[in-house]
């Protein structure tokens, strides 16, 4: 999935496939922006989540759409929006549940609160968590449908600064309860790049010169030698982690590299890499090293199927 930004009126969410092309659309409104208390902008993730059989946008006035790649498209729920709230959220890989972050701006950073509830007419609504302070929570997927993944994130923050602005860490939680399962990464290792359903990467904070990917239970599966923060996707069935630098992407485990700047996998042999006005979107087969241009704009929003 590409999204783009949601900077304007309206944004465009674009399925892709393998194949380079286009396999449905849609062009919600944006959702409204929302302000720290020093007049820079929140951290948020992309109005978006996958299932394994949709993509799910959110609108300005907090509806939750769905998009199929064959290109139905309708209305799948409502969250809290409006002033200074900002909803984000994240649907269970069977389109059952929804888990939502509702975060509301303060002066000292943001009040968050988690909620599970069903997608469609929002009952069985579970609260899970509420906080106050400079830190917030990011639903980033679910991992099965009994373990909800959400990310620690600070509530704001400025670019241009190593790990400003993402996920400092994982926590997979159950959604009944919302007791903490497992800690993926931390303050030594800050998580770099969406996970996959194969675990996580992270980051050494402090040399920037180890990446370690992490399993579902935290345990580390390998560590890689790398030069400097970078940003690092890896593969839906762990075999391969996409390292990208400043020109190109290299594939540790298939001794590949592509002149591309990979933001996602689309399946074990397949990436994605972004385009806007000045770089066109393109899909990398790995096995390869084929590039097949896509006509369409956005960076990595998650793919289909989005099961953690």
């Amino acid at each position: 999935m590409l999204v783009t930004p949601t900077t304007t009126d309206t944004y465009t969410v674009s399925l892709v496939g393998i194949d380079g092309k286009v396999a449905s659309s849609a062009t919600p409104s944006s959702p409204t922006g929302v302000t720290c208390s020093d007049g820079s902008a929140a951290l948020l993730p992309l109005p978006v989540s996958t299932s394994d059989t949709r993509a799910y946008f959110l609108d300005a006035q907090g509806n939750v759409n769905f998009l199929t790649p064959n290109g139905e498209t309708g209305h799948a729920t409502r969250v809290p929006t409006g002033g200074q709230t900002r909803s984000m959220f994240a649907v269970s890989p069977d389109d059952q549940r929804i888990a939502v972050v509702e975060e509301t701006l303060t002066s000292s950073g943001a009040t968050t609160v988690l909620y599970v509830e069903d997608l469609n007419g929002g009952t069985n609504h579970v609260k899970l968590f509420s906080e106050t302070g400079a830190y917030t929570l990011w639903p980033i997927g679910w991992h099965g449908t009994n373990n909800l993944v959400v990310a620690k994130a600070a509530t704001c923050g400025r670019s241009g600064v190593p790990f400003c602005c993402g996920p400092l860490e994982l926590h997979v939680v159950d959604p009944a309860t919302g007791v903490r399962r497992f800690t993926i990464g931390g303050p030594s290792c800050v998580i770099v790049g969406p996970p996959s359903p194969a675990g996580a990467t992270c980051e050494n904070a402090n040399v920037f010169s180890q990446l370690t990917v992490l399993s579902w239970t935290a345990a580390t599966l390998q560590s890689l030698p790398v030069q400097g923060p970078l940003a690092a996707y890896l593969s839906p069935d762990g075999t391969a982690v996409a390292v990208v630098d400043a020109s190109s992407t290299t594939f540790t485990g298939v001794k590949q590299t592509l002149d591309l700047l990979a933001c996602g996998w689309i399946d074990a042999t397949h990436v994605l890499a972004g385009g806007d006005t000045q770089q066109q979107a393109r899909v990398g087969d790995v096995a390869t090293g084929n590039i097949i241009p896509v006509p369409a704009q956005g960076t990595c929003g998650g793919r289909i199927p989005g099961g953690l």
